[in-house]
């Protein structure tokens, strides 16, 4: 008796099929393998303000501090920078973490702990989509953020709302 010619066998083969396919959509596991490196040099120094005093550092570092691993192993640092003309970046370096099928940079106001969901749970401002698992990269953060409640960055996969790693601004 040959198998394929039962119709169960071939609805089982495309729910399998379907199964399989949505699987692969959700977790992207090729992504545990691909690397995607940026090597963005330190922001640009405009022109300082009308309003900055005389002789004002270059850029300011306000706070910063070191990527704690989650859900990935993750390493690297993190730096809140003024820049002369007033406008704050956070400025992430030797970053090594998996790559991810939906990550994000977000500042947050959750302390950074061991618990991989935390760091969404509360106020967050995302700064963009992460550009790259690997290296260094600059992300603009809006005038109106609050840093003296934003105390933390998190690398956020927004598809399964986890942190990869995250880090104490302080």
């Amino acid at each position: 008796m040959n198998l394929f010619r039962k119709p169960v066998t071939w609805v089982v083969a495309v729910l399998a099929a379907v199964v399989l396919s949505i699987g692969l959509y959700l977790f992207q596991p090729w992504r545990l393998f691909t690397t995607v490196e940026v090597n963005e040099a330190l922001p640009a120094v405009p022109a300082p303000a009308a309003s900055a005093p005389a002789g004002a550092p270059a850029v300011q570092r306000l706070a910063g501090g070191r990527f704690r691993s989650h859900e990935h192993p993750t390493k690297g640092t993190a730096t809140i920078l003024r820049l002369p003309n007033g406008d704050r970046v956070l400025r992430i370096e030797n970053l090594s973490t998996s790559d991810g099928p939906d990550l994000r940079v977000w500042l947050t106001d959750q302390p950074v702990t061991g618990d991989w969901f935390s760091v969404g749970k509360g106020r967050t401002l995302e700064l963009g989509h992460l550009k790259g698992n690997k290296g260094n990269a600059n992300y603009a953060i809006p005038a109106g953020a609050d840093l003296g409640v934003l105390k933390s960055v998190t690398i956020w996969c927004k598809r399964f709302s986890v942190s990869f790693g995250a880090a104490a601004l302080a």
